[in-house]
């Protein structure tokens, strides 16, 4: 399914392709374009990341099925699939797909990041279930 939403957003945008390290620069650009921590997609396997500035659509296609990573700081693992997708405004990625965070032994579906204005310090992630739950964003910077 994600894959027929990235085809219908790939006109009209940019990509990049093929080259991890690349890919990783252009995400970790836009993430600090919007506001948000560049550490939050910590994936080192990305065979594509494209962004759609019209649409404001962003996807994340990697090598692996999924990767786990925990952020220490914060003690949370989080679940990349082999694609992310999100939509992307000033402080927030909504309708995300791919990511998962596990609380206690369910793996639950992150379908909103964001930074509030009020609390410019915390990030806040949305489950599909409607739990969210907000971290110190140094947390999630780069290496952490």
């Amino acid at each position: 399914m994600a894959s027929q939403t990235i085809e219908s957003y790939r006109a009209g945008d940019e990509v990049v392709r093929g080259d991890a390290a690349a890919c990783k620069k252009a995400a970790v650009e836009l993430l600090g374009e919007i506001g948000l921590p560049k550490g939050l997609f910590p994936l080192d396997d990305m065979h594509e990341f494209g962004y759609n500035r019209e649409a404001g659509f962003m996807w994340i296609v990697q090598g692996k099925k999924k990767v786990e990573h925990t952020f220490k700081k914060i003690k949370q693992t989080v679940s990349y699939g082999s694609e992310v997708t999100a939509f992307v405004e000033k402080g927030k990625l909504k309708k995300t797909t791919g990511v998962k965070t596990k609380e206690l032994m369910l793996w639950l579906s992150i379908v909103e990041v964001y930074v509030d204005e009020a609390t410019p310090g915390k990030v806040t992630f949305k489950t599909g279930t409607g739990l969210s739950d907000s971290f110190d964003a140094t947390a999630l910077e780069l290496g952490m």
